[in-house]
């Protein structure tokens, strides 16, 4: 059974006013000197730390072999997460854009003080979070394999896990309006087929001698090969509001490049869709979630939610039967589908309250709960 882990990114917001707070560095520190009661005697198998700005916190899974592992994982690091920042008087929230208006703070350090001033605005307003899934791979072939496979079907993984509708105070029409701005970047987004590790290797190489790029670390693919682990990184979906919508992104990616890989050691060619059609498929997701038409990743017509997510069960089907997750990622599928995403959630709260404030309260609520 292949491991994965999870990497997920929080906002840290005042608990009355449910505006973010320039504070992880001070959340860091608290939970390295409590350590031993927030980390299991000691053991920081869910470390927490820094990102691009002071307002946001990354926690992380260790490596996983089954679902159960990545669900207990998560849902530990939330709490770890939400006790040390208690200790320094905040609050966490698992929300891919901040509901309440804000103006970010770079975290110190010299890589991004770099980005800011290379991509100013760009750089200066990214408090966006995401989740990140790590999916361990034999080889570099057999990874750049999975990722030329795995491309249509990324864009279900943003409708489903949509949870950023408002950014600065207002309703911005999206599910996913983090995927906007991370679209920023100029180096993000779906990509055209590799054919081989060589073949990444190159077009990586290609990028960076434009120098439009900080480093390496800034293949922002919306898949990619992980520089540190013999993993393929997806990097599609928002960070979910509740965990269990977490451990449902993990289950369906690890099925996602099981599925990939065997098509790959079987000999069957990649669907050499374009990437352009791509970058439409994942801006439908992020526009609508779950609300509207999905483009079909078999047909790429539009086609209503549930075919696109029967399709998508069908065909991860049998990789989640092997991996023993089929009928937890059934059950958790059909929870997400009937009481919405997380974008479908804020805007229900809002509905009622007219408060943002009152849809970052909610959030914190289902970060942890």
């Amino acid at each position: 059974m292949r491991t994965f882990g999870v990497e997920e990114e929080l906002l840290l917001v005042d608990p009355v006013s449910g505006v973010p707070q320039a504070v992880s560095g001070s959340v860091v520190q608290y939970a390295r000197r409590h350590a031993e009661v927030l980390f299991n005697g000691g053991r920081r198998s869910e470390p927490l730390e820094c990102e691009l700005q002071r307002e946001q916190l990354e926690i992380c899974t260790p490596v996983c072999s089954t679902l159960d592992e990545v669900s207990a994982h998560v849902r530990s690091a939330r709490q770890a997460a939400a006790q040390a920042a208690a200790g320094v008087g905040i609050t966490v929230a698992a929300l891919a854009t901040s509901p309440v208006t804000v103006r970010p703070s770079l975290s110190p350090s010299h890589r991004y003080r770099r980005m800011s001033d290379t991509y100013g605005a760009t750089a200066d307003e990214q408090l966006t979070c995401g989740c990140h899934v790590h999916v361990g791979v034999a080889s570099p072939d057999e990874g750049v394999a999975v990722l030329d496979r795995i491309r249509p079907w990324l864009p279900p993984l943003l409708a489903l896990s949509a949870n950023s509708p408002f950014w600065q105070g207002a309703d911005t029409g999206y599910d996913s309006w983090r995927h906007q701005v991370w679209g920023r970047w100029p180096s993000s987004g779906p990509t055209e087929l590799f054919g081989s590790a060589k073949a990444y290797r190159a077009t990586v190489e290609a990028l960076l001698a434009t120098g439009a790029l900080v480093d390496e670390g800034m293949i922002y693919y919306d898949a990619r090969l992980s520089r540190r682990y013999p993993t393929v990184e997806i990097r599609v979906p928002d960070v979910c509001m509740r965990a269990d919508d977490a451990v449902l992104m993990a289950a369906l990616v690890r099925a996602m490049v099981d599925t990939a890989a065997e098509s790959w050691h079987a000999g069957e060619p990649p669907d050499p869709v374009r990437a352009d059609l791509m970058r439409l498929a994942m801006w439908r997701a992020g526009r609508s979630g779950l609300r509207e038409d999905l483009v079909h990743p078999a047909t790429r017509r539009a086609a209503p939610v549930h075919e696109v997510v029967r399709a998508l069960l069908e065909h991860l089907g049998p990789a989640l039967d092997r991996a023993g997750d089929l009928e937890t990622a059934t059950r958790l599928l059909h929870g997400l589908l009937e009481r919405g995403n997380g974008a479908q959630l804020q805007r229900a709260v809002y509905s009622r309250t007219r408060d943002v404030t009152a849809v970052v309260a909610d959030a914190v609520g289902h970060t942890t709960a």
